[in-house]
């Protein structure tokens, strides 16, 4: 147990006394009836009452809604319950104790994961036994730590069922990816008059390199729009694709909404109306998984750091006959098979994107990261999520004066959003980290998203496989205790 510094950030300067005031009146009411809320629907209800919806299992062709839904894949078969105690032993970070006497309560992990012991004793293991640097050395070390990394290429190949091996490259991360496509195949493929489709729902990551793409080519950037119950508009994207359309770019799963997209669906539409695809999984690959070959996607990125894994290390899965037909985005070491004083010859997938020295140990970090999330089962994760949104969903909407953004929680992931009424979305944050519980709020990098819900930031608790039902009744009072403050304040 330890302490953790406060981060200051861009937090409103609150007077120490109201805090301490929160913290008195929060341990206080034990009985609240948020924490009742809680505790009678673990009491009431099985945690795979009502199964939670397979992804992609979200929309008919014609726009679908709530209890709508035509299934891109056939339902999985129920899991075996989670148990989170099983697990958060392996998060030394867990047994954290914030301000002096509030335990740890993390539910930030679509921002970022935590990691556990194996993949924190692989980091360390790597640097003091196994590095070197790859690809370049004939001593044994280089060898030993070249068959590391590429051991972990084939974990990510398995893990997102790719045909092969160098259709999957290591980048620093989802936004890495993102612009590698929009530099190397879109300067190359898209032109003035060309259209590129996305959704109202896109993280920043996944806006940001194609309008600068259609600065650079004169091209054109289209959104596809959001409904207000937080589903795609399937029949207006339908609409929107047309010959000019070159790349159709989408998130699996939205960082706000928790809104799980009809994958095969849109992809199909897209390749139908021969555009390429590209998908964003930075929010389901931890939790859902991927396959790109059902799919049937040409470009798919996601980071490790969201799923367990370090920081600094992402993956941007493309076809094999699409990255060979690109250009080398990055210049330098390793892309190359030769240069002379005229030019270069760029070097063979995967090493013609993966320019310079790689990010060696977090990418054989993520292959233990990976071995840890199958051996629990991504469905079981899955549904587990599930049941904690099910349970957020009840106890803050007993509350009052809330309102939950996007599907209802057996139609997204684990990502519950809201707004407090008449409190901003940073001073909700404070006062819940006052108590230990750690959110996001903010804009969450999807400021267009926020526009279109006419909002100005929102507050975001996301749950994981070591999350539990207390937790949840944590956040709940936490925020009786914020709505409170805040009424006595008026």
């Amino acid at each position: 147990m330890h302490d953790l510094p406060k981060s200051k950030g861009n937090r409103t300067d609150w007077d120490n006394s109201i805090l301490v005031g929160i913290a008195g009146e929060f341990n206080s009411n034990r009985s609240s009836t948020c924490a009742l809320t809680v505790r009678n629907a673990i009491l009431n209800r099985n945690i795979h009452k009502g199964e939670p919806m397979v992804h992609g299992d979200l929309q008919n062709s014609s726009g679908g809604g709530r209890g709508e839904s035509q299934a891109d894949s056939p339902p999985a078969a129920r899991p075996a319950p989670l148990d989170p105690q099983e697990f958060r032993g392996d998060f030394p970070i867990l047994s954290a104790v914030l301000h002096q006497d509030k335990p740890l309560v993390y539910l930030d992990n679509a921002a970022s994961s935590q990691r556990p012991r194996q993949v924190i004793d692989r980091i360390v293991q790597v640097y003091e036994k196994d590095y070197a640097n790859v690809h370049r050395g004939v001593h044994w070390l280089s060898d030993r730590s070249t068959d590391l990394y590429e051991e972990s290429r084939e974990s990510v190949r398995k893990f997102i069922n790719a045909a092969q091996r160098h259709e999957v490259i290591f980048t620093s991360g989802t936004t890495a990816s993102v612009n590698i496509v929009a530099r190397s195949w879109g300067d190359c493929r898209v032109g003035a008059g060309d259209e590129i489709l996305l959704t109202e729902m896109e993280h920043n990551s996944n806006i940001v390199p194609w309008q600068q793409l259609a600065q650079r080519t004169g091209c054109l950037v289209r959104f596809a729009p959001v409904r207000d119950d937080g589903f795609l508009d399937l029949d207006a994207f339908s609409r929107m694709l047309n010959s000019k359309t070159r790349l159709v770019a989408f998130t699996s799963m939205s960082n706000v909404l928790g809104t799980m997209n009809p994958m095969e669906t849109m992809i199909q539409r897209s390749h139908d109306a021969g555009a390429l695809v590209f998908v964003d999984a930075a929010q389901s690959a931890p939790h859902l998984g991927i396959d790109v070959q059902t799919w049937n996607a040409d470009f798919v990125a996601f980071s490790g750091h969201k799923m367990l894994g370090p920081s600094g290390v992402g993956i941007l899965y493309g076809r094999e006959r699409i990255l060979d037909s690109m250009p080398p985005f990055l210049g330098g070491g390793s892309m190359i098979r030769r240069v002379t004083l005229d030019g270069f010859e760029a070097a063979d997938l995967p090493a013609k994107f993966e320019a310079g020295t790689p990010p060696i140990v977090p990418a054989i970090a993520l292959g233990s990261a990976i071995d840890y999330l199958e051996k629990i089962g991504l469905q079981r994760i899955h549904a587990h999520e599930v049941h904690l949104s099910k349970l957020a969903h009840e106890a803050l909407e007993q509350l009052g004066g809330i309102k939950i953004l996007g599907p209802p929680p057996q139609f997204k992931g684990g990502i519950v959003s809201f707004v407090v009424e008449g409190v901003h979305a940073h001073d909700v944050a404070q006062i819940l980290d006052a108590h230990g519980v750690a959110i996001r709020a903010g804009h969450h990098c999807a400021m267009p998203l926020h526009k279109r819900l006419k909002l100005v930031a929102s507050n975001r608790a996301s749950f994981y496989l070591y999350n539990t039902s207390e937790e949840v009744e944590l956040l709940a009072r936490a925020v009786a205790a914020c709505q409170r403050v805040f009424r006595r304040r008026k």
